[in-house]
């Protein structure tokens, strides 16, 4: 392999590990801003808070689940390298818009708008690493990716740390969701196209979703998708609404919810790195069921044995963070 192509593997490498990383600042975001978000939209009125938070939450999950299809497909069309862009810039400008909502439809609005090219990212970034590099490294690469998106989770609570966010302010912490479409330049001048991909161009191009969902990949595509859902749902219906649980465990320490958010991600930092890992060496299935099993413990633990903000609730957060985002690199 020549150096031009090794340089050219690292900078895919770091293109989709920014990219990653920045989807997980723009994710992390809503737990953060949400509640005094929606108290200033919604003149306190706690109920409809928690309930616009669920909704919100879902429409983002439609919204990213829709951008993988849509960025996927558009991948397979025009290039990986160039529709990574389109979604890179997606998320960033419809974050950034959040600033002026008036209203929690139109928040979760453009959470869904933006959640599309979030969920494009997911995909693209993923298959132009798998692509490009050997297939002997993929265990760690999906670990460094799997971290990358808690390292921008990490970067959201360190902003909630330094400045206060409160029902005045919240909205300044979204204009941070601009700054990854400086990334897009990047990918466009230096990051090459997948080899792979060209290579099916010229032969005719394929049809990737008639083939996984026919025939003997039919059965397999199905399964991953439930295997898929069954990790994504769990770790949105939980351990997303953390820093909210406990803004409302501490409300007299406005803190407390950054933190909590760091010590989750540090540890989803190193359970992403450290899953795949055990995964090669166990097997799939027992690294599936293990982390599920290991998840399921946790999360009862966390949820039901704590109910005041103290040191030992942080240590769980961070157990819970590393064995649920573990699954975001193992997959």
């Amino acid at each position: 392999m020549n150096s031009q192509s090794k340089n050219g593997q690292w900078l895919v490498l770091l293109a989709a590990f920014l990219g990653w990383m920045f989807d997980g600042l723009e994710m992390g975001i809503f737990p953060l801003i949400a509640r005094p978000a929606l108290r200033d939209m919604l003149a306190e009125n706690k109920i409809l808070v928690g309930d616009w938070m669920g909704y919100i939450t879902a429409m983002f999950l439609i919204g990213a689940a829709c951008g993988g299809y849509l960025f996927g497909w558009l991948g397979d069309k025009i290039g990986r390298v160039r529709a990574m862009t389109f979604s890179v810039l997606a998320y960033s400008v419809f974050t950034g818009l959040g600033y002026f909502a008036q209203s929690p439809l139109q928040l979760g609005m453009l959470r869904f708008l933006a959640a599309l090219g979030m969920g494009g990212e997911w995909s693209l970034g993923v298959a132009l690493v798998m692509e490009c590099w050997p297939e002997k490294r993929r265990p760690i690469l999906a670990g460094l990716i799997g971290a990358a998106s808690n390292v921008g989770f990490l970067l959201v609570g360190f902003i909630g740390y330094e400045f206060e966010i409160t029902k005045s302010s919240w909205r300044w912490v979204m204009l941070v969701g601009i700054a990854p479409a400086l990334l897009t330049v990047l990918i466009r001048l230096f990051v090459p196209e997948s080899e792979k991909w060209q290579k099916a161009v010229a032969k005719g191009g394929t049809h990737p979703m008639k083939e996984i969902f026919s025939g003997v990949l039919l059965k397999r595509t199905l399964l991953g998708i439930v295997f898929a859902s069954v990790a994504l749902i769990g770790t949105w219906a939980a351990v997303q609404w953390i820093p909210s649980w406990v803004d409302k465990l501490a409300p007299d320490q406005p803190h407390a919810k950054a933190v909590a958010q760091m010590c989750s991600m540090l540890g989803a930092i190193i359970g992403c790195i450290v899953a795949p890992i055990l995964g090669d060496l166990l097997g799939r299935r027992m690294g599936y069921f293990l982390l599920c099993l290991v998840s399921l413990v946790a999360c009862g633990i966390l949820f039901r044995e704590f109910n005041v903000y103290s040191t030992g609730l942080l240590v769980m957060i961070a157990i819970v963070g590393a064995v649920t985002a573990a699954f975001y690199g193992w997959l």
